[in-house]
Formats: C-alpha cells, structure tokens, sequence
C-alpha cells in the first residue's frame, strides 16, 4: 500500500510538473497557453535576464522549444527572404540561421503583420516552418538540413499569413483562408506531399447576395490556427475560418459540423475546448466571444452556441479558459475574468498598453505581454489585483513560451530567456 501510494504520488507530481516538458506548438503542448511552472514573477533589461539575443528581420512568430533547442522563423521587412533561426536554449547563441526561401514578388503585407507570422511545430527531429503560400519547409533539428519543401500552394493571404501550423499523427495541418481560396490542408509529415484538402463549405456568393456579408478580401479571411481536441471520446480537429468554425476529422478531412457567425470577420484567435463547449472568438469589427455545444454524434450547428459576449472580446490574443473561468484582454488593455457559465464578468479592469500577443497563465499568475513591451502579471483568481509590470526595450507581437521555471521572450527585436 506504501509504495503504491508513493507511487501514485510521484505520477501526479509528473502530471503536474509539465514545466518541464517542451513548448513544441504555438501556444505549448496543449495548445491553450496554461502551464505549471514556477516562473519569475519580476524582470527588467537588468533583472532576471539570463540572455538576451537579437534577432534579425521583422517576424511575429513565437518561439517555440524542444530539448536544448528553441527555433523561430523570421523575415526581412519587404518579404523577399525567409528564414528559420536556431538558438541554444541554456547559452542564447545563436547555432543555426537558414534562409529558406527568396521571394522574387511577396504578397503585399499590412504594416500591422508579418512575412513571418506563423509559428513552427516541431517533433522528434523534424521541425516545421510555413509562411503559408510562399514556402512550407521540413528540416532536421539536428543537422539543418532542409527535408522536404513546398512553394506551389496556392493562396492570396490579402494581408499576409498568420495562421500556425500543427502535428497530428503523420500528418502536419494548415488553414489557408485567403482572399481567393479557402480550406485546410494535410500534409504527410514525413514526405511533405498532400495527404487531404479540404475546401470549406460556407458559401460566401450566396451569404452576400442575402445581404448578410461582403464576399470579398477581409469578409474571407482568417488567421486562426487550427486545433485537436478530444469531445465525447472522438478526435476532433477545430479550425475556425471567416464567417464559420468548423469540426472535422483529422484522419481525412470529412466535416463534422460548421456554426456560422454572422458577426466579425478575419478571425485569428485558437479555439479552447472544455468537455464537449468550444470557445472561440469570431473575429474583427463587432467579433464576439461564443461557446457552443457539440452533441455526442459530433454535430453542432448555430442553435447549439450557449453564449454570446460582446464586450471587450479580443481580436488577436486567445481567450484563456481554466476550471469555471475565462480570463480574457482585448486589443485596448482591458482584461477580463468571466464566470463561464454565465457569461457575466467577475471583474474588468483596464490594464494599459496594446495587445496582440495571447496572454499566459502559469499556475495561478496571468501574464499579458503588450505591444509596447511591458508584461502585466495578474493574480487569476476572482479578486482583481496586479502583481507586477515588467519592462523590456522593445514591444511584444508574439506570444511567450516557458522552459522549465524560465520564460522564453521575443520582442519586436529581440529572445530573452527569464529566468530567476
């Protein structure tokens, strides 16, 4: 009995202790931006700074880390040469950086996003970089080496790409949701060639000769990136597009179900997934925050939506859902923390600065990083209050990653790991 409840003890302490494991995927190994860890609650430019690295170009993409590895892509300013960066975890050098892709013509970009927005997966050996249309590559983590590569999808991203790649089994997932074409694609993950593609099934001629949208440029856009949950049992892959999320099946593409938002356009934010209650955020221009249910056959459709809110919803950080709560901060500084059930905010309180990279929360610590390079740390409990404000030199677009009890930064210019 002793050395089966020691055991027990040490397996929940491994469960707990996920600080520890990498931070393979946008948003980390569950895709949701919650880990365990004991991370630094104070830093500045010359306090709990283990390193500091430039890094060259104009990118949004998050870091992401495995072993001793931490890789991000990046970009110069007009598009024409993208590139993948290798940095040593422990020491902050810089170990590898690969131009992967010239651009002769990039697509035009707003001043407001990236050529290098997506963020890399990776596993095992292989890491995964995508730009979306311009170039999707597959390289070996050990050596660099370029595996595989594709250049011919095709996709007016009207605005640039955004949205992150994911692993599922063999295969690696995209949304392509442009201004021209619209669906998600499979790709073998070991091969680089199609293994599914998807086109999605909204009908937007027919939404706008109804008068309910525009069918053109940002009425078809979205940003989001796609997602795996497991509802009544079942895998189920979540990926939103404009004007709709939908539920497939990750094996071969086969839709499930669509709930269609009339409200909002150019979605960007991940869904979140609670037992069998999706969250996700619709969009730009009057987006809301809605959660729906999907029955036990996997089909959902708009009188399954059990919540719409309106106020103060995010257009590009994830909303955070955790036990009954939703912790939330929209583009304005105003962060929220709302009862799920019913929608109704236990507190909103504006925290200043911009914000288009998702918060994190970190056992019971919300941390909201803006784009003038301050990080706001808040208690995530029901009373309001303002732990600490953390200052760098340059702002935030990307979103925060953790190693252990350390957190990986990058600004505007620069990787910081955070470590006390």
């Amino acid at each position: 009995m002793t050395f089966r409840i020691a055991t027990l003890i040490a397996a929940s302490l491994i469960s707990i202790g996920s600080a520890s494991a990498d931070w393979p995927q946008f948003l980390g190994p569950d895709g949701n931006s919650i880990v365990e860890a004991n991370a630094p609650l104070e830093w500045s430019e010359t306090q709990n700074v283990k390193w500091k690295t430039a890094i060259h170009g104009k990118a949004w993409s998050s870091p992401i880390v495995s072993g001793d590895q931490i890789w991000l892509s990046t970009a110069t300013e007009d598009g024409k040469k993208l590139s993948v960066i290798r940095v040593d975890k422990n020491t902050g050098a810089v170990t590898l950086d690969k131009k992967l892709f010239d651009i002769t013509e990039p697509q035009f970009c707003h001043k407001f996003n990236s050529y290098a927005s997506p963020t890399p997966v990776i596993e095992g050996d292989s890491v995964y970089v995508t730009f979306g249309s311009p170039g999707t590559a597959c390289l070996d983590t050990k050596t660099g080496d370029v595996r595989w590569q594709r250049t011919d999808i095709e996709c007016n991203h009207f605005r640039a790409a955004g949205s992150s790649p994911i692993l599922h089994k063999n295969l690696l997932i995209m949304n392509y949701d442009g201004s021209d074409h619209q669906f998600v694609l499979a790709l073998d993950k070991e091969t680089g060639k199609t293994v599914w593609n998807v086109k999605r099934s909204i009908d937007y001629d027919d939404l706008e000769e109804n008068g309910d949208i525009k069918a053109e440029g940002d009425w078809r856009k979205a940003y989001g990136t796609p997602h795996i949950a497991t509802i009544h049992g079942k895998t189920v892959l979540l990926s939103v597009g404009a004007k709709a999320i939908y539920g497939y099946n990750p094996e071969d593409g086969e839709e499930y179900f669509r709930v269609e938002s009339r409200v909002g356009h150019s979605t960007s934010a991940r869904p979140s997934v609670v037992g069998d209650l999706v969250y996700y955020t619709t969009g730009w221009s009057k987006g809301q925050l809605w959660a729906f249910k999907v029955n036990p056959d996997l089909s959902a459709n708009q009188d399954s939506v059990t919540l719409q809110m309106t106020r103060n919803i995010p257009r590009k950080p994830i909303q955070i859902v955790k036990g009954d709560r939703i912790y939330t901060v929209d583009d304005s500084g105003v962060a929220s923390c709302i009862d799920r059930a019913t929608g109704e905010a236990i507190w909103r309180e504006r925290i200043g600065g911009n914000y288009s990279s998702s918060p994190l929360l970190v056992g019971k610590r919300l941390y909201f990083p803006n784009e003038e390079g301050e990080t706001i740390v808040v208690a995530a409990s029901d009373k309001f209050e303002i732990l600490a404000k953390n200052q760098l030199e340059s702002g935030f677009m990307a979103s925060p990653a953790v190693d252990g009890d350390a957190l990986i930064l990058r600004t505007k210019t620069h990787l910081y790991r955070i470590e006390e």
